[in-house]
């Protein structure tokens, strides 16, 4: 029985680049405890000799695409954050602005700046990004 078990194909025998947890992590730039649990979770494909796991680098790299990230979000079927469309989330708009996202939250919460929630999420879109640049941020920089 115990043959049957190492008959199975190891990504190493199969040819290509085989990680440890560690190698893992800095490649993904996570903590090691990060890939631990992906693994635990079944949502990252390793193996385990006597006292090691090891990572095939297609596995990782099939693992970082179906990731979890808030950019895929969708809502109604659509993208809720397409920027392709000027949509943006909050801290995508902290970003373009180079301002905190609490900043962002603050200028929702109380009117600078219009915001749609989304489900879960609040959406922004493009001209209202572009009309808090010019009137508040500008205006408060040359105020300065």
């Amino acid at each position: 029985m115990n043959d049957q078990l190492h008959q199975e194909t190891t990504p190493a025998q199969a040819g290509g680049k085989v990680v440890s947890i560690t190698e893992a992590a800095r490649i993904n730039n996570v903590t090691r405890q990060a890939i631990y649990v992906a693994i635990k979770q079944k949502k990252l494909r390793a193996t385990k000799d006597a006292t090691r796991w090891t990572i095939h680098l297609d596995d990782l790299e099939e693992y970082r695409r179906n990731k979890y990230s808030r950019t895929k979000s969708m809502y109604d079927g659509e993208l809720l954050f397409d920027n392709r469309k000027g949509y943006y989330s909050v801290n995508q708009t902290a970003k373009l602005l180079n301002v905190p996202a609490q900043k962002i939250y603050y200028a929702t919460r109380v009117g600078l700046m219009k915001a749609t929630r989304k489900g879960a999420a609040w959406v922004i879109s493009l001209d209202e990004i572009k009309s808090y640049r010019e009137n508040y941020l500008n205006r408060t920089t040359q105020v300065s």
